[in-house]
């Protein structure tokens, strides 16, 4: 293909991922409420388009000074995007805007010193590669860390698209950048792979959101649509009632008595396989029960229902008193003592510790109370 020709198709790859983001942001600024999901959303529909227009051949590049720098960061943005549509426990702290803003800074140092300082420009330019490929590589093992327990059948689809994506931008992108190229040249050479990236980014964030609106369209028609993660994740907009009417009560049951009853969520490493086995199911269906039966987006925090009430109750328990936490921990079938704390205070907003003193002073008031009542009657 003549130059000419790989020129027109760069332009013609960066129009459609331009088009694409460009609707993404309509779609995103119309949800309500504008959450966290939404707002990153928003920041990578934007970002991508912005970059797609700005590398492109042919653009003036007199404004690279201060587009460029912004756009170096747009990693970070998809990293956190990864962070938050496939991990549930995922909240975003203050250190995320603050690594934002210091990839933004030297990207601007990058811009402002290419021609004084080009040595330098060109080691920070590297090192703005070297974070992406590092944010890249971040989210492609957290999709796979979590992959396993993961409930939701759109999203599991989702990361092995996701896991290509990474790969393209990791071996393509910014990896083609740590090649001895100004910043002026941005655009131009290796610009039909930056192209083929961003369009084929623009296709997995396009099929995740228009995806999960016409499935929860589908659903219910009347319903209003504002999915609580804004890329890649079905509309949670149908009742409890219709997910659990698809779901045999009969099997509901049964999974109930082997948490309940038989407390098989004590089990040293209980997996979705092994529960799945346990009840004489497909793996798949028993995904589909928790889902969609019961409400749970991700495995762990199904057992962990279970596991946090087991040692609520222990801890509430005064012959237990002196029972190590640790013990209690792992008799509910947590292994270490740091993932217990941390579930134990998201479910009640208190340290086990915390909740073992206002429990038991509160059972030896109320048995106070009872001696003291008793007491008054006898007399």
């Amino acid at each position: 293909m003549t130059t000419m020709g790989l020129t027109a198709l760069d332009l013609g790859l960066r129009g459609a991922a331009s088009g694409v983001f460009l609707m993404m942001v309509l779609v995103l600024s119309r949800l309500r409420p504008l959450n966290k999901h939404v707002l990153l959303g928003l920041a990578m529909s934007a970002g991508g388009a912005a970059f797609a227009i700005a590398t492109a051949p042919f653009i003036p590049k007199s404004s690279l000074w201060w587009t460029m720098p912004i756009l170096s960061a747009q990693p970070v943005v998809i990293w956190l995007w990864a962070h938050i549509t496939f991990d549930d426990d995922f909240v975003p702290a203050p250190w995320h805007g603050a690594f934002w803003l210091a990839t933004v800074g030297i990207g601007f140092v990058v811009s402002l010193t290419w021609t004084s300082f080009p040595a330098a420009a060109h080691r920070g330019a590297n090192l703005l590669a070297a974070i992406a490929v590092g944010l890249m590589l971040a989210a492609a093992v957290q999709m796979v860390r979590t992959w396993r327990a993961d409930l939701v059948t759109q999203r599991r689809r989702l990361r092995t698209a996701a896991l290509v994506i990474n790969f393209v931008f990791v071996v393509l992108i910014a990896g083609s950048s740590l090649a001895p190229e100004p910043i002026t040249g941005v655009g131009i050479s290796g610009s039909l792979a930056i192209a083929g990236g961003l369009f084929m980014l623009a296709m997995l964030g396009g099929f995740g959101l228009f995806s999960a609106q016409m499935t929860a369209a589908a659903r219910d028609a009347t319903a209003v649509i504002a999915p609580p993660d804004a890329v890649g994740e079905a509309a949670a907009v149908t009742s409890d009632a219709a997910d659990r009417a698809s779901i045999a009560p009969a099997l509901l049951r049964r999974l109930e008595k082997l948490m309940t009853v038989e407390r098989v969520y004590r089990q040293e490493g209980l997996s979705i396989g092994r529960l799945a086995a346990l009840l004489d199911l497909p793996e798949y269906r028993l995904r589909e029960a928790i889902n969609e039966g019961l409400g749970y987006r991700n495995f762990n925090a199904f057992l962990n229902s279970y596991r946090i009430e087991d040692a609520k109750t222990a801890l509430s328990d005064q012959s237990q008193r002196d029972v190590p936490i640790l013990t209690i921990a792992m008799d509910a079938g947590f292994q270490s003592i740091g993932p217990f704390n941390r579930a134990f205070k998201a479910a009640t907003g208190m340290t086990p510790t915390e909740f073992r003193r206002d429990a038991q002073a509160t059972d030896a008031e109320s048995e106070a109370d009872r001696i003291a009542q008793s007491r008054h009657g006898f007399g």
